[in-house]
């Protein structure tokens, strides 16, 4: 009999502990993509470019609180695509992505609602993969480019009498 229970011990219970408590060795890799808003549309469009060299940050705050528990920064390549490795899990946090400062001189308003994204860092919600894609953030430039009217007809987003 004891040696039935220390069999079944052995298949069930030893692997989900040993399965709690192994840290995971592959980190998080937060990533997205920044843009400058060349039609101040506040969604990209054809006329949109990618900021490369711009800093962005990985914040993480505690969800009582709002105590910035986490902070990593990062840098964006010449594509303008970012990639953070955020190495520890953060289920009791609230996380985002967030813009820091704009490199270019004729694109540093932060687009409104485009100034962050939220992103899940913790493997106790069903996503498989490491790999969390944050929704792209966003400049706008401070004056519309002239191509702009014709690109935002396209949209139905140009008021004719103006």
């Amino acid at each position: 009999m004891a040696s039935r229970v220390a069999l079944l011990f052995l298949l069930c219970v030893l692997p989900s502990m040993v399965a709690a408590i192994r840290s995971h060795k592959n980190p998080f890799c937060v990533q997205g993509r920044v843009y400058c808003d060349a039609c101040r549309a506040g969604f990209e469009t054809s006329a949109t470019t990618y900021i490369p060299v711009l800093r962005v940050v990985v914040e993480c705050k505690d969800r009582n609180t709002a105590e910035v528990m986490f902070s990593k920064k990062g840098v964006t390549d010449s594509t303008g695509t970012y990639k953070i490795l955020v190495n520890e899990d953060h289920q009791d946090h609230i996380c985002s992505a967030k813009l820091v400062s704009s490199p270019q001189g004729n694109c540093q308003e932060a687009a409104p609602g485009r100034d962050e994204a939220l992103v899940v860092l913790t493997r106790n919600n069903g996503i498989a993969s490491d790999d969390r894609f944050a929704n792209s953030l966003g400049y706008m430039k401070t004056e519309a480019d002239s191509a702009c009217t014709e690109i935002l007809r396209q949209y139905q987003m140009f008021d004719e009498e103006n």
